[in-house]
Parts: structure tokens; C-alpha cells; sequence
């Protein structure tokens, strides 16, 4: 039984910053992940794109749906073991990189962009097909609709349910920064301290940093320019 199920979209750099901690953790202590899948062009499906969300949001957004097709394939084909390993890799080639290569996010759905990744995680070149296999919409669906019963709708990516079944699951942590070993394991702590009470129910800031990432062009050890991120995204309207 794992100790943690994170619901991720392979696309949100937030989920991303927070997968990187949750492995730190994972390397010092010991515990289980189970990845598992929320989509934001899903959750977003009733959403006006070009009314609510900067310009790239609506290709982003598909892409990840896209990219977790994929991995639901994947799974069902291979096990669940794969769909972390999958995700690691796909994170870093979204997000570790240069800014100067973010006309990469137009190829992020793309068989050209997926070739590589699967081919450094072992898995099968033909799991491309599934780009454009929307049958595994349903899969993504009903993940989002779980992860969403857990939390209430208001909510955006990553969802982090912990000790499931019975445990307490909220959306976030949200950071910007990776934090050290020693502070990862404290932050640990410290979330799992705050979801172990019954009672607790939400901390909230919509102000954000950057992430602390390559893609953003924030470095390692740098401060990302703040924004507001109300609604838990950068909607151009409410």
C-alpha cells in the first residue's frame, strides 16, 4: 500500500516542483508513492481559453492531456511501477531546460518530443499512439474526477492524498523552491503533521514565485519575480 498518491499533469511546473521534493524525501525515508493522473485541460473543459488563460494555456493544457494518455497506456500495458520513472523523465524535459528551447512547448504532444523520453525509461517506441488515442480520456477522467472528490473542485495541480484510502488528501503543496535535504525532510514533517489533523482544512497565498526552474529562467539558488496566481493559475479574469 503506498503511503502517498500524487495526482500529477505532466505539463504544471508546481506539480513538477513538488514531485522533485516529494523524491527527496522519498530517498531518505521510507516511503511508497503511487502516481496517479489529473488533467487541467479535463478540469478546465468547461473553460473559455482565450477569455480566461494566457495564450499558451490551451496547447499546454493538451499537450499534458496528451502526454497522459500515454502513461495510461503505459500503465495498463506495463504496471503501475512505470508511470513514475515516466513522469521523472518527462518533467526534466519539459521543465529542465533553457528558456531559449521553450519552442519546445509546441512539441511537448508530439511523437517527435515523446521519442526520446521513451526510449530513455526502456518503454516501447508504439506507446505514441496513444497521443491520439482520446479512448484513454476516460482513464484521465476518472483519476480527475477521484482526485477532485478528494479535495473539492476549487483546486489546480499537484493533489497529494496521503495514507490512502482513509487519509486526508488537500491540492499542494505549492513551492517554488527546492528546498535542501534537511529542509525537505522538515517540510515533509511539517505537511504531513498538518493533514494528520482532522480538523485542518486549507493554507492559502495566491502569490507565487516563479519556480525555481530552467524552463522559467530562474536558477538554482535564484528568486522567481512573484505573481498572482488567484484561482490557483494565472486566469486573465475570474
Amino acid at each position: 500500500m503506498a503511503d502517498l498518491r500524487f495526482y500529477f499533469d505532466p505539463v504544471c511546473p508546481f506539480a513538477w516542483m513538488t514531485s522533485k521534493w516529494v523524491r527527496m524525501v522519498g530517498a531518505q525515508r521510507d516511503h511508497q508513492v503511487e502516481w496517479r493522473f489529473i488533467s487541467l485541460r479535463l478540469l478546465n473543459a468547461h473553460v473559455d481559453y482565450a477569455a480566461q488563460f494566457p495564450p499558451e494555456y490551451e496547447a499546454g493544457h493538451t499537450a499534458g492531456l496528451r502526454l497522459l494518455r500515454v502513461a495510461a497506456r503505459a500503465r495498463a500495458e506495463h504496471g503501475p511501477e512505470v508511470v513514475g520513472g515516466l513522469y521523472e523523465a518527462l518533467g526534466r524535459q519539459v521543465f529542465e531546460v533553457r528558456p531559449e528551447a521553450e519552442e519546445n512547448r509546441a512539441r511537448r504532444g508530439t511523437p517527435e518530443f515523446l521519442a526520446p523520453v521513451l526510449d530513455e525509461v526502456g518503454l516501447p517506441a508504439e506507446l505514441a499512439a496513444a497521443l491520439d488515442d482520446d479512448s484513454w480520456d476516460a482513464t484521465v477522467q476518472a483519476e480527475t474526477d477521484e482526485a477532485l472528490a478528494l479535495t473539492g473542485k476549487d483546486v489546480g495541480t499537484p493533489i497529494l492524498h496521503f495514507q490512502p484510502p482513509e487519509g486526508v488528501a488537500f491540492f499542494g503543496p505549492v513551492i517554488s523552491r527546492l528546498p535542501s535535504e534537511e529542509e525537505a525532510v522538515q517540510l515533509w514533517d511539517h505537511v504531513v503533521g498538518l493533514a494528520s489533523f482532522p480538523g485542518f482544512a486549507e493554507l492559502k497565498r495566491s502569490l507565487r514565485e516563479r519556480p525555481q526552474l530552467p524552463a522559467f529562467g530562474v536558477a538554482a539558488g535564484a528568486t522567481g519575480e512573484q505573481e498572482d496566481w488567484h484561482g490557483g493559475s494565472r486566469r486573465q479574469h475570474r
